[in-house]
């Protein structure tokens, strides 16, 4: 082989493994970034015990929302048809938040209860988010959560 093409077949070589390596970081990268959603239901059953963080999403349950008196310390219970799953948060919740309302929650398990970062309330009477209203009618076998939630289908 001859001194050009040796030096032409390491360029390719090299460019192609830069390549392969910034594919692998970037991969690496995107699923860092991930949150998947899931219901009550399927964290219980252990869908959820491989990610660190995740999104929770169902109704609050009526008559579970305790806030404490000294800070901004809040607990209260997610629920759908087939479970349920006590969280607690640290801040200032949407306007929207109340009992028998959608919430999604993002955080993580402590234990047997879920701590979370951030949550987002439904804005109106009609509205929940498709992946929610996708993953309860998934965990559920044919929306049997969307029946007991009081949701139009």
């Amino acid at each position: 082989m001859n001194p050009t093409r040796k030096r032409r077949l390491i360029i390719v070589l090299l460019v192609l493994a830069a390549a392969a390596v910034a594919v692998g970081l970037t991969v690496f990268a995107l699923q860092q970034n991930m949150n998947y959603l899931f219901t009550p239901s399927q964290v219980r059953a252990g869908q959820a015990e491989r990610y660190g963080t995740f999104r929770l999403g169902g109704m609050v349950k009526a008559g579970s929302i305790e806030r404490s008196g000294d800070s901004l310390k809040v607990g209260f219970t997610v629920v759908d048809a087939g479970g349920a799953m006590p969280v607690e948060y640290t801040g200032i919740l949407p306007d929207l938040f109340r009992d028998n309302q959608s919430v999604i929650a993002t955080g993580h398990m402590a234990g047997d209860h879920f701590v979370a970062t951030e949550v987002l309330a439904k804005h109106d009477e009609t509205y929940m988010p498709k992946e929610l209203k996708d993953a309860m009618e998934k965990a559920h076998h044919g929306g049997k959560a969307m029946a007991a939630s009081g949701e139009a289908q």
